[in-house]
């Protein structure tokens, strides 16, 4: 935090505070390197709860997957998700290879610096789906599914929600990727681990190192008051509201899973008190810049018991094997994330939801059409993203076995994989 205020007013400084895009511009830049942690950081979170013999295996998922959809961004994402618009569905091929955006602006801010930002929120949604495929999926089916999930689903949701798509028209609300985020990458997460099916061995179940996922969750916090933040493409009152409500929503979040544990099992944990960070962080993401911190801090905190509730229940009533849960997390609590966005949007934090949303949340306005407006989006973006996993996973295992064999699972990833061990 200190780096970030730091920063910010060494931008001022430096650019002169009537200068405002280029203190816009300094603030994007310091934004998009925080919301470039996230995929290298949730990779740490991830590590620390599988089991040691699959350390690297998950964390070379999450840092590879950077530079794939990174390459795959510049050459046809950015493109499919802002070019110009075909019919409400999807963007044209106008910028193919970031081609026609050097000398264009959004706002302040230039063209190719908004589709940098924009890239890191691809590649953050790619990273989430591997949680629920770690310690059985092969590396190599992996990344070519995640790179076809991420063209044909992710893409098209951020057309729809935020580059003239259909979503956008209607007046649906995402401030920074909850539905084309975390919903869309959860599904794909709960799709894929049901294809997959179980692991053989249980081994992964306890985590083998819970300060590796502390020091994740910590960096994903930074990387995310980047992610939020950013999202507002300026230095203004949104900015910082979404700072604000970015952090309040964590520390209920916090709060609140450290009781539930507390309650039911009379002992509350680290591991639980993180996993209350990440879901406090999904939870706030589509409102970040619409609700108040105290809204915020109500949306944190329920977040906890309904992630708790996905992870606790929904996963042994249904008897599927999502590893580290990244359906109970990101996927559960984007959808709560998007509902909560129709409850307490209100014009008083951003004025856009006069001129462009369905209108204000259902608790300042006593109208429903936001709320019926978002859960109309959280449906488009589940069932997008679970149709293109399941005919994709399909279509790769008609070809190759999705799986690893059953030595390999037993011996763990690293060496099968990859011919290296994370500890001796």
């Amino acid at each position: 935090m200190r780096f970030f205020l730091l920063f910010f007013g060494l931008g001022t400084f430096v650019c002169g505070a009537e200068d405002v895009s280029r203190v816009d511009l300094l603030f994007l830049i310091g934004c998009s390197g925080l919301a470039l942690l996230m995929a290298p950081a949730l990779g740490m979170f991830y590590a620390g709860m599988v089991s040691r013999n699959n350390v690297l295996n998950t964390l070379l998922n999450c840092i590879m997957l950077f530079a794939l959809i990174a390459i795959q961004w510049a050459v046809l994402g950015y493109t499919l998700s802002f070019g110009d618009d075909i019919g409400y569905c999807i963007g044209s091929l106008n910028h193919i290879l970031l081609i026609n955006i050097e000398d264009s602006t959004i706002g302040n801010i230039p063209e190719n610096l908004f589709a940098f930002f924009q890239m890191a929120f691809a590649i953050i949604g790619a990273a989430i789906i591997t949680g629920s495929l770690v310690e059985r999926m092969r590396f190599g089916v992996l990344l070519i599914f995640i790179l076809c999930w991420s063209t044909l689903a992710y893409d098209i949701l951020a057309h729809w929600v935020w580059g003239g798509g259909w979503l956008m028209a209607i007046g649906s609300l995402d401030f920074a990727g909850g539905g084309v985020v975390h919903v869309a990458a959860g599904v794909a997460g709960l799709v894929g681990c049901l294809v997959l099916g179980k692991r053989k061995l249980k081994k992964g179940i306890l985590p083998h190192s819970i300060p590796l996922s502390f020091m994740g969750a910590l960096f994903l916090w930074m990387g995310w008051i980047g992610f939020n933040t950013g999202s507002a493409l300026s230095v203004n009152s949104v900015a910082i509201n979404a700072f604000l409500t970015t952090n309040f929503s964590v520390a209920g979040a916090m709060v609140s899973w450290m009781l539930i544990e507390w309650i039911k099992y009379e002992k509350p944990t680290l591991l639980g008190s993180i996993t209350g960070i990440v879901a406090g962080l999904v939870a706030i993401t589509p409102s970040a810049g619409f609700v108040t911190p105290f809204s915020a801090l109500i949306i944190g905190f329920l977040a906890s018991p309904i992630c708790f509730f996905a992870i606790s229940f929904l996963k042994l009533k249904f008897n599927y094997d999502d590893t580290l849960d990244a359906f109970g997390l990101h996927g559960v609590g984007g959808i709560w994330g998007g509902i909560a966005t129709g409850l307490f949007a209100t014009s008083s934090v951003n004025a856009i939801i006069k001129e462009e949303a369905a209108g204000e949340g259902l608790f300042y306005s006593g109208d429903f059409t936001l709320l019926f407006v978002q859960i109309l989006a959280i449906i488009a973006c589940f069932t997008l993203s679970a149709l293109i996993s399941f005919l994709v996973l399909k279509c790769i295992g008609f070809f190759v076995d999705l799986r690893v064999t059953e030595t390999q699972e037993e011996n763990g990833l690293d060496q099968a994989l990859h011919g290296e061990i994370a500890y001796r």
